[in-house]
């Protein structure tokens, strides 16, 4: 099923914005279109099957292949008569590769990456030669597997989706002098009216001289070394809220490189309000986090969206509808992706992306019936007894800490959803405490709750949700998901079976039943404290056919006016 942005899409010319909003420059060359692939054994094909359009997996249509990689296979991808940028430096970029890939570049192996989900680069300026060959080897465990792999399966149905694998973010050269400017760390500090930013650099100490910019207005300027953190006064700054999403332009100076980027200023954390309630805080003031849940699939891109306006359309819809808040599940987004959140104004709950074996229903279904805690070092009740693979999950949840840690508009992290894949996760919520004090932690989502963390979470779909509060109770409660209500309609939707928590026949029923959950249940728990609401979900997937609007985004199932009035009851 094609979207209207997959109907447009180029071929040759998909995704071409440049991916990495908040570190930009000049030099890029996008890799994005037709590549040769081929699927085979672990050496590289002497015949390839045809061609396939990255960034799109095999799976999807919009590659035009539409053949799944199985776990025992290898996926190949070759592209030739590649003109690279001058410049003393070439790095390869990949948005994102699943599971794990080997490249070559003119034939020489410039290295390896495990882990579906986050980017990674190569320096490739030893192999350039007049013209560029990349061949890109990939093989995808999925669920067979331990490393992360959000909510794909290869026998997908109900709340699991299509398993694809292979590159599925964009893919670009870059142009760096010797020594360049390698990531940025910024962190507003609100209280003291500073920008905190620390240039993290390649090479030697160069002087790097950053500027803080409103409208090509110069506001602060700051010279000092590298990798140090250099403070930036902003006194009375404009604050970044949803309402008024404000951001500073960067223009950061290392030596001969030249990069510009963007900061917010603004605070997340927790607190008390006037009434005692513990609560989320904006600024410093009380926020109440209303929120809807966004798995970001799409029917022809699956992980990826077809075009930047695709991304650009689910984001403004949830403002539109009067969310406040996204909960981005087990997925992380292209870089583009959390841009728009931004310059948009929409507050980001960022899960991390589950791995480890197949879900038991001890840990994963049992206590959403039953209010059990069980605990998360035993690592055979959770299918985690692999030491490697629970050291890889930490090394992606610092990997995603660093890879986000400079996006404004994210406010909580979420290491584990409903037992998937869960251990240690008081542990977890420490380190990532430690790695980002500046946002909050829901250590764990739905249940197996281990006490840590800043959030108690609930999740509840099957009976209604009563907020008991416990007095001695330091955490926010939140109720991370609820609603999944469902309605299929016709020639929307490509369900081999419905599901969905409350099965409604028409539009009519569905606005009504929407209306009467926010009135008469979750208006009642926000009354008495209630400091975060996630409904489910934002568009239909696949089986799951309980989202706002279809999978094609095409049928909004309900009144933009009935949900802001259902909304308007939780503030």
């Amino acid at each position: 099923m094609l979207t209207r942005w997959g109907r447009d899409l180029d071929p040759d010319r998909p995704l071409p914005a440049y991916p990495r909003p908040q570190l930009v420059r000049e030099s890029y060359v996008n890799l994005n279109g037709r590549w040769e692939y081929a699927f085979g054994a672990a050496e590289q094909p002497e015949v390839w099957d045809g061609e396939i359009v990255v960034p799109f997996s095999p799976e999807c249509e919009l590659s035009g292949v539409g053949r799944q990689l199985q776990p025992d296979g290898w996926l190949w991808y070759r592209r030739s008569g590649i003109t690279a940028p001058a410049g003393d430096r070439v790095l390869l970029h990949f948005g994102a590769v699943d599971q794990t890939c080997t490249v070559w570049v003119n034939g020489v192996e410039v290295g390896s990456h495990t882990g579906g989900y986050l980017p990674f680069t190569f320096d490739i300026t030893e192999q350039l030669g007049p013209e560029q060959e990349i061949v890109v080897r990939v093989r995808d465990l999925s669920e067979t597997g331990p490393h992360a792999r959000g909510k794909q399966r290869l026998d997908r149905g109900r709340i699991w989706y299509t398993a694809q694998s292979g590159i599925w973010q964009t893919v670009w050269l870059e142009a760096v002098p010797e020594a360049y400017v390698e990531r940025l760390r910024i962190v507003p500090d609100v209280a003291s009216s500073t920008l905190d930013v620390t240039v993290v650099s390649s090479g030697p100490d160069h002087p790097c001289t950053v500027r803080v910019l409103d409208r090509g207005t110069l506001l602060a300027e700051g010279t000092g070394p590298p990798n140090t953190r250099l403070a930036l006064p902003l006194p009375d700054p404009h604050l970044w809220s949803p309402d008024d999403p404000f951001l500073y332009d960067l223009e950061i100076v290392y030596g001969a490189d030249r990069v510009t980027s963007y900061a917010a200023m603004r605070s997340f954390g927790t607190g008390t309000d006037a009434r005692g309630r513990r609560c989320f805080l904006l600024n410093g003031e009380p926020f109440q986090h209303t929120g809807v849940l966004d798995q970001g699939y799409w029917p022809d891109g699956l992980l990826t969206a077809p075009s930047d306006t695709a991304m650009v359309h689910d984001i403004s819809t949830m403002k539109e509808l009067g969310f406040t808040v996204v909960r981005k599940h087990v997925k992380i987004e292209p870089l583009r992706w959390y841009h728009h959140c931004d310059r948009l104004g929409l507050v980001v709950w960022q899960d991390m992306v589950n791995g480890g074996g197949r879900y038991r229903e001890l840990v994963t279904n049992l206590p959403a019936r039953w209010p059990v805690r069980i605990a998360d070092h035993r690592y055979g009740w959770y299918f985690r007894q692999d030491a490697a693979a629970r050291a890889e999950f930490r090394d992606e949840v610092r990997a995603t800490v660093d890879l986000l840690g400079t996006t404004p508009s994210i406010a909580v992290w979420v290491p584990f959803n409903e037992g998937w894949g869960q251990f240690d996760a008081n542990g977890i919520a420490a380190e990532v405490t430690a790695l980002d004090p500046t946002r909050s932690v829901s250590h764990a989502s739905g249940w197996v709750d281990q006490g840590g963390g800043d959030v108690k979470s609930f999740h509840r779909y099957l009976r209604p949700f009563r907020l008991r509060r416990r007095p001695w109770e330091r955490r926010v409660h939140a109720l991370a998901e609820y609603g999944g209500y469902s309605l299929a309609v016709a020639g929307h939707h490509e369900a081999t079976r419905e599901f969905g928590y409350h099965q409604f026949a028409d539009a009519a029923s569905l606005a009504a039943g929407f209306t009467r959950l926010h009135e008469r249940w979750i208006s009642r728990a926000v009354r008495r404290g209630l400091a975060a609401t996630v409904y489910t979900q934002l568009t239909d997937v696949e089986d799951e056919l309980n989202g706002l609007l279809t999978w094609d985004r095409e049928v909004q199932k309900i009144g933009t006016d009935t949900v802001r009035a259902a909304l308007g009851h939780l503030s």
